[in-house]
């Protein structure tokens, strides 16, 4: 039954998406004009901290952009419809993971877009791509949660933005840590634990959105 009610809200999400496409488009120019801008400003004087840096502040602020509509966009006869045909735990699934999907495809466009315009500086592509899945995944839930709870308070969007730098920030700083390394080696080596944390922060946050989300559903 979760699994039904999932799939029918992650397939009403992608509809909504198609039918609105100008909110996708805004946020594939802000992405495409952030990265650019980045490029002039840097020309071929980048090494690959700064690199690294930039890669992650510009996908932060897309991952905002983009996922803060979630529930801030919904009026209250479309959260009034959600309550009578799915459980809350469906709701926030299906957000989490439509979020996940879009930050999937946000993460790999501006991964070939640094590759295309400020040269490829990552020396391990699998270990790469790996923490751009992890930082979608956590990205997605931490930013969905924190929308759900913004979007019962006035101010919605300036209270999101607080809400989610402590959370967000020991996630990005962990996610530099494993991307740095995938910079500059080829070697697993020693970030066993910082995936661990990585998956730890993922799992807990949907953990907590899974079972807190039905008090907040409920106000």
């Amino acid at each position: 039954m979760l699994y039904a009610e999932v799939k029918y809200l992650v397939e009403k999400e992608i509809m909504l998406e198609l039918k609105q496409k100008y909110v996708l488009n805004g946020i594939l120019l802000y992405l495409v004009s952030t990265v650019f801008v980045t490029y002039l400003a840097f020309e071929n004087a980048i090494n690959a901290e700064t690199w690294n840096s930039l890669f992650w502040i510009i996908l932060l602020f897309v991952a905002v952009n983009g996922i803060s509509k979630s529930f801030l966009q919904e009026s209250p006869a479309r959260h009034l419809y959600y309550y009578t045909i799915a459980s809350p735990q469906a709701v926030v699934l299906a957000k989490i993971l439509y979020n996940l999907f879009l930050m999937a495809a946000l993460s790999l466009l501006a991964f070939g877009f640094f590759l295309l315009l400020m040269g490829n500086q990552v020396v391990n592509i699998p270990l790469f791509l790996l923490t751009l899945v992890l930082g979608s995944l956590g990205l997605s839930s931490v930013l969905t949660m924190v929308a759900a709870i913004a979007s019962r308070a006035s101010q919605n969007f300036s209270l999101m933005a607080i809400l989610s730098f402590p959370i967000v920030l020991p996630l990005l700083a962990t996610l530099m840590k494993v991307s740095k390394a995938a910079l500059n080696s080829m070697e697993w080596t020693g970030l066993s634990g910082f995936l661990v944390i990585l998956l730890t922060i993922n799992g807990a946050v949907i953990a907590l959105a899974y079972l807190l989300f039905p008090y907040l559903w409920r106000d």
